[in-house]
């Protein structure tokens, strides 16, 4: 594998500079899972690729799923054998072969009411689910009596289950994914530009021969000639058809989905759960010292780069787990709460947990290729289609797919450091669990990590107000990571902002003044950075005391995005 890539404000200028009549084979918009995975599928196929995000990336629905790779245990009752079966290869892949450092194994609970069927119903299914797609890294499902579940889950009413079932799947930070997903295309050579939005697509007849890009941070605006742009931008997929100036093939609509998260001692068990609802399904997902609960299924049609979670959603999240628990979770409890947007291929009248979480690839018009609905753990497969369809537009003698054989960054070498933590922790006199911490976060990126402490040993103590982190994880986001504003940090880079009781409020000016020098901020620039991530905390807790998404919506807009001033002070 080549070096692993930066993605450091410098190179973020000579990617932008090197644009100037630039000549790509490949323009890709959005940069979040899908965008990130088709820049290194075309990327690895020989192609020129140029990767633009109008903020950062996976600062949409990338940064804000349940976290899961997971098959999709309730479309088996769907009878969508195929998406399933697709799934759970590609889990496989990931936890073998290509993001063993960030995809791992998780355990849940499915809890029986129903003392007759229920129990040869769900064995059938996982019976099912524990062999589709090639699975075998994973233990397979156990049969539990209820005491045997609730020797697992004492949290768990004694009268809310009659037995149960354990199960394995697998889970991944899904912001840092993406984000590492991105730097593995930037290694194969692909140009991957945040804040850098697509403002006009440039057409000869009816082909698209490329875009207008603006650069967020200073508005300065660049033409870029591309055979063909592939659209990624997930539930903004209709907007960039506008651009394009015609009708897509399919229209997306957006289902937002919410979660909390509470704190590991406010639910008694030693695994996550499923539960059903009568919609779909509710997960609670252990994540290091905290849990994630949810999600909800519910048609958004307000703004789609920050969808607001009103009270009624989280009521909802509360109202269901707690029939279940037996110390119920209350609103004192939450620490964090995360509201993302679904892309999902639009019907006429279904129900948006009813439509389809397949995705579609078509080529609207020459030049021109849209890819969207789908899964998170599908992203390999649809990015391949995507470039697939690509091929018509480009040159000839474009080679297959061959992302199945290409490790993220940090992958390589991962499992043998994963063994010498202890000898590792000694070495950087570090605890091994914050050692452990670093693996599960750097891969074998550890050492390079840890080399920004080199010259300042004061980047090896904790975030004050967010100890669970150390100074350096701060500094590397601006130097290799991408990071451009201090919200990349604190809800991307690290998940700071949906972990700490105070949102990140607390370690703000820490962290700003770590990264100020990487990123070139005076004084001037630090306090405005760390007031609009403190008013977007504030606003989004406002907005989570309102009582319909209407409400919510206007109050999370008080906070207006980091990005927006950034280009109002690059105009002014």
């Amino acid at each position: 594998m080549p070096r692993p890539a930066r993605l450091g404000p410098q190179e973020r200028a000579d990617g932008w500079s090197a644009l100037g009549g630039a000549d790509v084979d490949v323009l890709v918009i959005g940069g979040g899972v899908t965008g990130a995975g088709v820049a290194l599928d075309a990327a690895t196929r020989g192609l020129r690729v140029v990767l633009v995000e109008q903020r950062d990336l996976a600062s949409g629905t990338s940064s804000r799923s349940s976290k899961l790779f997971h098959g999709g245990l309730r479309y088996l009752e769907q009878l969508n054998f195929s998406l399933v079966r697709e799934a759970l290869r590609e889990r496989e892949l990931m936890l073998t072969r290509l993001a063993p450092h960030l995809v791992r194994p998780v355990s849940f609970l499915y809890p029986l009411q129903h003392r007759v069927w229920e129990r040869p119903y769900v064995t059938a299914g996982l019976t099912l689910y524990d062999t589709m797609g090639g699975a075998r890294s994973l233990p397979r499902h156990k049969q539990l009596t209820r005491g045997g579940a609730l020797k697992l889950a004492p949290g768990l009413r004694p009268d809310a289950l009659a037995g149960g079932l354990l199960y394995y799947d697998a889970q991944a930070d899904d912001a840092r994914h993406t984000m590492m997903l991105a730097r593995t295309a930037a290694s194969y050579g692909a140009t991957v530009l945040p804040s850098t939005k697509v403002t006009g697509l440039t057409r000869a007849g009816e082909r698209i021969v490329g875009a207008t890009l603006t650069d967020v941070e200073t508005g300065e605006e660049k033409d870029v000639s591309a055979r063909v742009v592939i659209n990624c931008a997930g539930v903004w997929t209709d907007e960039i058809q506008t651009l394009a100036g015609g009708r897509g093939r399919f229209n997306v609509r957006a289902s937002k989905g919410v979660h909390i998260v509470v704190p590991r001692d406010r639910i008694n068990s030693e695994t996550g759960m499923i539960l059903r609802t009568e919609k779909s399904v509710l997960f609670v997902i252990p994540w290091g010292t905290h849990w994630i609960v949810g999600t909800t299924d519910t048609d958004w049609e307000l703004d789609k780069a920050h969808p607001a979670a009103s009270q009624a959603d989280i009521d909802y999240i509360l109202d269901h787990v707690n029939t279940v628990l037996a110390r119920p979770l209350t609103h004192d409890d939450i620490e964090g709460v995360y509201a993302g947007l679904r892309p999902l291929l639009k019907g006429e009248s279904e129900a948006t947990s009813n439509l389809s979480r397949e995705h579609a690839v078509a080529r609207p018009q020459p030049g021109l290729i849209s890819i969207a609905g789908g899964k998170y753990t599908t992203y390999r497969v649809m990015a391949a289609d995507a470039v697939d369809a690509a091929r018509v537009d480009l040159p000839g003698g474009v080679g297959e797919c061959v992302t199945d054989h290409i490790p993220l960054v940090g992958a390589e070498g991962y499992l043998a450091l994963n063994n010498q933590k202890d000898r590792l922790a000694r070495e950087r006199h570090l605890p091994t669990w914050r050692i452990t911490h670093l693996l599960e976060r750097y891969g074998s990126l550890l050492d390079e990590v840890l080399e920004l402490a080199d010259d300042d040993a004061s980047l090896l103590e904790p975030l004050p107000g967010a100890e669970e982190y150390l100074k350096v994880e701060v500094r590397y986001a601006a130097t290799h990571e991408g990071a451009l504003h201090l919200d990349d940090i604190l809800a991307r880079r690290t998940r700071i902002s949906i972990e700490a009781h105070d949102r990140g409020v607390e370690c703000a000016d820490d962290a700003a003044a770590v990264v100020a020098d990487v990123l070139g901020w005076d004084e001037a620039r630090v306090a405005n950075e760390v007031e609009a991530y403190r008013t977007r905390v504030a606003a989004e807790r406002e907005s989570q005391l309102e009582p319909d998404d209407l409400a919510a919506n206007a109050e999370r807009l008080a906070a207006p995005d980091i990005r927006a001033r950034s280009v109002g002070r690059a105009l002014d």
